[in-house]
């Protein structure tokens, strides 16, 4: 386990504008295989009916399971090449935690599956999704530090 990757990473995530400006109560964690993406909800994630947004589900999906795989690659960035996500139920206070973890790899493909729980630990969403290496390093210039 390479903590100071997983820290590095924590870090690059938590300082994307998009968290920064919009998903500003984000909460991450990356250990080796695994990661835990963590939202707090507030009114502007909802849709019109007062729950949040399936887009929001599917941010918190696919981040925990980007994360569960670059956790684990070193060298560059990886990239979703497709996501599946099933919403089960809807959420509209509290916190909501997405953990992610890899299920299958080799040299060209990268399998991960994440669960979504609502703040009273029930699943709320699911998904999995399939990620490649791109040619992008993980450097300072995109925040990894």
């Amino acid at each position: 386990m390479n903590k100071s990757h997983f820290e590095k990473l924590e870090r690059m995530y938590l300082q994307a504008n998009i968290n920064t400006m919009i998903f500003d109560t984000t909460t991450c964690n990356i250990e080796e295989g695994k990661s835990e993406i963590g939202l707090t909800i507030s009114e502007k994630y909802f849709h019109a009916l007062g729950a949040i947004h399936g887009s929001v589900y599917f941010k918190l999906l696919d981040d925990a399971c980007f994360f569960s795989v670059n956790s684990i690659v070193e060298d560059v960035f990886v990239l979703t090449t497709s996501f599946n996500i099933n919403l089960i139920r809807p959420a509209k206070s509290g916190f909501i935690n997405a953990i992610g973890r890899i299920k299958f790899e080799s040299k060209e493909l990268f399998v991960a599956e994440a669960t979504l729980y609502n703040s009273g630990g029930k699943e709320i969403a699911f998904g999995t999704g399939n990620f490649a290496k791109s040619k992008i390093s993980l450097s300072e210039d995109i925040g990894y530090k």
